[in-house]
């Protein structure tokens, strides 16, 4: 039952790397900011040189007058602290407000981007990682208070360290076309995680990496964002609020986790953190940061001279947005072709019934058939296709809290276009083999089970 063309000729194709495609590493513009940003002794020497706590004040200033001028809040750099990108900033997040002994638990959107887990694992939060399901809103606020009130329990006393403040609660969650399943939180939901991280202590962690990666899905290309593409960021809702009764200090209860990873190239390795002024002062003072300064300061610095020239806006707005577009319309359409005949089904749109699409990622669910990590690993090893089943998206120690068993994750970012249609193609021919012949796939499904080979392995 397997294809007519041996695996091993057929060229393969990843639709599970989430890295932008090598034409959309803008490094003709990189390398002409270096040079300018080193040209000069004047700005060379403190470039090269340890940086301050915060990160690069030009740097800083740039991304709050972007910033603020894309989600229509007053720019303020002492909200900014530069970080080594959205990775390594969660891990110092966590490094610095939070203490396995007092915050009581990690919620996770799920589906989750699953290599967030093993970070807040090695901060000692291992068993402690609980699933917070996802509606056509996004994040289901309701069952998630559901879930805290039953989590909670005796308190405890909290500590005040000089420049920090210890959370009882963090909630994970990406917010705006969600890794892995696209979807982006509606503005009601917004304030309502804001107002339930508020009532129970919680530090609503954001990674913000696709705000400005989101289009119209009418095949319209345009520069200009409709308004609807601009949803304010849990970090203004939060300032909006003004300081909350439980929070004397100010330090919030939000904190946007950015990076130019998918909008530069992710080997810049320079993001930023967007809260409070308490809050992004609090996270300069992590340990590792004191010692060896702000990370990524040669990058920094190259990127301020792209965000003051507005280059990076540009290569964003003209190339960028309108290659991700392309690409997503051209999967779809595959998958409509392919796909949707055999049961599996899409979702159209990030915001449910708004026309508006983004980030990297299609969801898909397969409603007839076999399960998903069937499919996944009979493409690895009959269509050389490599795919993300839904269960590796389930958040880890918790996966019966949300689970996603006949779901599948592609991405369009990575392949060249014409291996986008290829793959879905490959798939769909996949798919249908298997439906014919589910008993067969099944029992070899057993047998490997049985004899303590690989799951991957269909030999």
């Amino acid at each position: 039952m397997s294809s007519s063309v041996p695996v091993a000729k057929k060229k393969q194709i990843n639709l599970l790397r989430g890295w932008p495609s090598p034409h959309l590493l803008p490094a003709d513009l990189l390398s002409a900011a270096c040079q300018r940003v080193l040209a000069d002794p004047v700005e060379s020497v403190p470039i090269l040189q340890y940086a301050p706590d915060e990160g690069y004040q030009p740097l800083r200033e740039r991304l709050a007058q972007w910033l603020g001028r894309h989600f229509g809040v007053e720019p303020d750099a002492n909200r900014i602290c530069i970080t080594g990108g959205a990775s390594q900033n969660l891990a110092c997040v966590l490094q610095s407000f939070t203490d396995p002994h007092y915050t009581r638990a990690v919620w996770m959107v799920a589906p989750c981007y699953h290599l967030a887990g093993a970070i807040f694992e090695d901060s000692g939060f291992a068993g402690r990682l609980r699933a917070a399901p996802e509606d056509d809103e996004g994040l289901d606020t309701e069952e998630l208070e559901r879930r805290m009130e039953a989590w909670e329990s005796k308190e405890r006393e909290e500590s005040h360290p000089e420049f920090r403040k210890l959370y009882r609660h963090v909630i994970y969650v990406v917010p705006t076309c969600s890794n892995p399943s696209g979807k982006t939180l509606s503005v009601r939901r917004r304030e309502s995680l804001v107002k339930l991280a508020r009532k129970y202590d919680a530090l609503v962690i954001s990674d913000d990496v696709y705000d400005f990666l989101q289009w119209p899905i009418d095949g319209a290309v345009s520069p200009q964002w409709p308004p609807k593409m601009r949803l304010p960021r849990l970090c203004d809702i939060d300032m909006s609020l003004g300081r909350a009764e439980n929070d004397p200090r100010g330090f919030g209860n939000t904190v946007s986790n950015g990076s130019f990873s998918k909008i530069a190239g992710p080997g810049v390795r320079t993001g930023w953190a967007e809260g409070t002024p308490a809050f992004a002062l609090g996270l300069s003072k992590t340990g590792s940061t004191m010692s060896g300064g702000a990370p990524s300061q040669l990058c920094a610095a190259m990127l301020a001279d792209l965000l003051r020239s507005g280059e990076l806006e540009s290569f964003i707005e003209n190339k960028t947005r309108p290659a991700l577009q392309r690409r997503h319309r051209i999967m779809m359409d595959a998958v409509k072709e392919h796909l949707e005949p055999l049961g599996v089904v899409s979702r159209e749109s990030s915001i449910s019934g708004e026309g508006i699409y983004g980030g990297y990622f299609v969801w898909l669910m397969l409603t007839q058939g076999p399960p998903a990590v069937l499919v996944s690993d009979a493409a690895v090893e009959e269509e050389n296709i490599i795919i993300g089943r839904g269960n590796m998206f389930a958040v880890r120690g918790d996966e019966q809290g949300a689970k996603f068993d006949q779901d599948i994750r592609l991405c369009f970012s990575w392949e060249p276009e014409e291996a986008l249609v290829d793959g879905v193609k490959r798939l769909g021919r996949l798919i249908k083999r298997m439906q014919g012949n589910l008993d067969h796939y099944e029992k070899l499904a057993a047998q490997i089970k049985d004899s303590d080979r690989p799951v991957s392995s269909w030999v």
